[in-house]
């Protein structure tokens, strides 16, 4: 149902490295690259996460309440994700847990640009 998700970035060298490295684990990598916006992913035909300088030329800002959420498919890839994002830049905006007891397993980071993302495991 998702095509992707696009988040705006102040800088595009630096979102593509962070993203691709981050997610480059779950088989994700830079498809399709415009200057402007940048799709990461694993092929055209899955969900993608887009980084983007905003079309109307002023600063990007996080929205708030606006996350991307991302599941790795188990609580130990959500900890790897999350310590892997910390070491690429990103800071803690929650650190992995059981949210819903046997349901819910997160963890929360803030992008090098202050975007929200969640990695996450049902179950």
């Amino acid at each position: 149902m998702i095509g992707y998700v696009t988040i705006g970035v102040s800088n595009m060298d630096k979102a593509k490295a962070f993203y691709s490295e981050l997610l480059s684990d779950l088989g994700a990598k830079v498809l399709l690259d415009m200057e402007r916006i940048a799709f990461v992913g694993k092929n055209m035909g899955s969900p993608m996460l887009a980084v983007c300088k905003p079309y109307d030329g002023k600063p990007n800002h996080p929205g708030n309440g606006n996350m991307v959420a991302i599941n790795p498919g188990s609580k130990e890839a959500v900890d790897k994700l999350y310590h892997k994002a910390l070491e690429l830049g990103a800071t803690c905006d929650g650190e992995p847990g059981q949210r819903i007891p046997n349901q819910f397993y997160g963890a929360y980071i803030r992008d090098t640009d202050g975007n929200k993302v969640a990695f996450f495991h049902f179950g």
